[in-house]
């Protein structure tokens, strides 16, 4: 899961830095940057509410990603 750098910075949203650096990389394997930064987040879908911790990174202006598997399993309907 993760958040683009650049709606962190323009909302002024607080960060936490890792102890720890990762790479990470597109889809079509080319790199994308290094991961040093989370920023945790209380995610609340439907009546499902949740705190988790999402990876600062460019996602070239899409505000977030939120895994699919997540989305299905709290995406329900009662």
């Amino acid at each position: 899961m993760g958040i683009d750098k650049q709606l962190v910075k323009e909302e002024k949203i607080k960060i936490k830095l890792l102890n720890v650096s990762f790479e990470v990389f597109n889809a079509d394997g080319t790199k994308n940057g290094e991961v040093t930064r989370i920023v945790p987040l209380e995610v609340e879908i439907n009546i499902h509410k949740e705190q988790i911790n999402v990876t600062v990174t460019d996602l070239n202006r899409t505000d977030m990603f939120l895994k699919y598997n997540w989305l299905v399993k709290h995406n329900y309907y009662k």
